[in-house]
């Protein structure tokens, strides 16, 4: 396989994160996450990064043009040349279907779209469970690392506190504007024959290893 360009879906809470991660290190390809592109656009001057950042001061939506261009920078850079991770971009029909424009421009594809499949209970729990030092922002969680006693801070004996937005009120909320705007691109990527289903309820390690198994057969497909 000449080049692994790939797009990483899944609900917050899903691993997105811990996957793309991996993935650049295993594959030594760039991970670019739609925040830090545009900070980086910004912070290099660029002409969409100027561009981007009179949105951004006036705390506007920056438009999907913008972002495609930006991340079109990216792509075109030789630090992509072997491929790329994206992992928050697109988060729409309309996005997808922009950068799937771009891509043709750059005689390039998407690989796969990574679907790490979570259910929006185990989202709750793993969002939820989470426990925030009130002093120096330490973080605990319940289920998967309770502190030693409960409700206080190992680290500095603070009290320990439920963030706004781990409340699981907000995180369905999340969720009802996940399933609303971006699980069409599941539907999107399937019926285009790149989608690939992971099991996100599984240990991260064993998540990882999925997503590697689906790769090699990837890989071995071009080949035969």
């Amino acid at each position: 396989m000449s080049e692994l360009n790939l797009i990483l879906l899944g609900p917050p809470g899903s691993g997105k994160g811990t996957q793309g991660e991996r993935l650049q290190e295993d594959f030594r390809l760039p991970y670019y996450a739609t925040g830090d592109i545009l900070r980086a656009a910004v912070r290099d001057e660029t002409e969409l990064g100027r561009i981007a950042k009179e949105y951004m001061d006036r705390g506007d939506l920056v438009p999907d043009g913008v972002i495609i261009g930006v991340i079109g920078e990216r792509v075109e850079g030789e630090e992509a040349a072997d491929g790329f991770i994206l992992d928050g971009f697109p988060r729409t029909v309309g996005q997808a279907e922009a950068l799937g424009e771009e891509m043709d421009k750059l005689d390039r594809s998407i690989t796969a779209a990574l679907l790490i499949d979570v259910s929006d209970d185990e989202v709750v729990r793993r969002l939820g469970g989470r426990r925030t030092c009130a002093k120096n922002g330490h973080i605990f969680h319940v289920d998967f690392d309770p502190p030693k006693n409960e409700g206080i801070c190992d680290v500095c004996g603070a009290r320990l506190i439920v963030r706004d937005d781990d409340k699981p009120d907000v995180i369905r909320h999340r969720l009802d504007t996940y399933h609303e705007k971006t699980s069409p691109l599941v539907d999107f990527y399937e019926e285009r024959g790149v989608l690939k289903r992971v099991d996100g309820e599984l240990d991260p390690d064993e998540v990882g290893n999925r997503i590697r198994a689906l790769l090699a057969t990837l890989r071995l497909e071009e080949e035969l």
